[in-house]
């Protein structure tokens, strides 16, 4: 590994192309976007029941794409009931493409929105050092979770902020995803700092079990179209090979016997299929809904 390699993540403006990059080539949100329309609503059933308010707690909640949507589906449960949503974001530009959303968006009328920009654990930091814990009905975690220093620690502060009938939503990659192979295969030869850690849904469950939490799991099926990858000087391919091994140009950086492995990787039946001349890599998520 070249000593020049360093996390996708210390470079914002990249990060920010190669994420939205992947958005567009995969069905991640589309998988989201039918779980939570179908399946998500029977779990909400009790979270609001009683309450003259829901109060959710949005952990990375991004542009807020599918906040919104999470939202509208606890509206809808119940409805004339006030919600109070906060949002927990680090990324500024994200926080303001939130704030458009919202005010673009019709049918909030009777939800509060406040963001913080700060971390997950800068949020646990300030709100248990001022005293300003308080519960919550919805708590959602959803593709964040590699992002925080200490998972088993993290799920339990949480866990702890659930009032009675609240739920967890956590959303990450399914261990049986072509992430998992990837990262299994080649997670210490890729860019290890306290930025990103290489977990899936299986890691969660682990820790979940392990501290003694009630959870249920929902596979979420998604793809992602990674074809420009084998297409030498393609600048998106090297966009999402910098995405899927979370390393700044990936390409240059890293020896090129390396780079050579993590596409045969990609190609191998563990991580992808071929299809309609495309290669799709294994994009399953895996929701886990989460009991006091």
């Amino acid at each position: 590994m070249s000593g020049a390699a360093r996390s996708l993540l210390s470079e914002p403006g990249r990060y920010m192309r190669a994420f939205r990059l992947f958005l567009t080539r995969s069905t991640e949100h589309q998988a989201m976007r039918a779980f939570i329309g179908d399946r998500l609503p029977p779990l909400l059933h009790s979270i609001g029941e009683g309450k003259e308010e829901i109060n959710i707690l949005s952990i990375g909640g991004g542009a807020g794409e599918i906040d919104l949507l999470i939202v509208t589906q606890v509206r809808a449960r119940y409805p004339g009931v006030p919600i109070n949503n906060e949002v927990v974001e680090p990324n500024a530009e994200q926080i303001v493409k939130y704030k458009e959303r919202v005010a673009t968006t019709a049918g909030l009328e009777g939800v509060r929105f406040t963001w913080h920009q700060e971390t997950a654990e800068e949020y646990q930091h300030r709100t248990t050092a001022s005293h300003q814990l308080r519960k919550w009905d919805l708590i959602h975690l959803i593709q964040m979770l590699y992002y925080v220093k200490d998972i088993p620690a993290t799920l339990s502060f949480f866990h702890g902020l659930l009032d009675t009938n609240a739920r967890i939503l956590i959303i990450l990659v399914s261990g049986s995803s072509g992430w998992a192979h990837l990262w299994k295969q080649f997670g210490a030869s890729l860019p290890r700092d306290d930025l990103c850690k290489y977990i899936s849904a299986a890691d969660v469950a682990a820790a979940l079990d392990a501290g003694g939490m009630r959870f249920q799991s929902h596979e979420l099926p998604s793809d992602l179209d990674i074809s420009d990858c084998f297409v030498e000087g393609s600048g998106d391919g090297e966009l999402l090979l910098d995405f899927l091994t979370e390393t700044c140009n990936f390409s240059k950086v890293v020896p090129p016997a390396l780079r050579a492995g993590v596409l045969e990787a990609l190609r191998d039946p563990a991580c992808s299929v071929h299809r309609d001349g495309k290669v799709l890599f294994n994009n399953n998520l895996e929701a886990l809904m989460v009991a006091p």
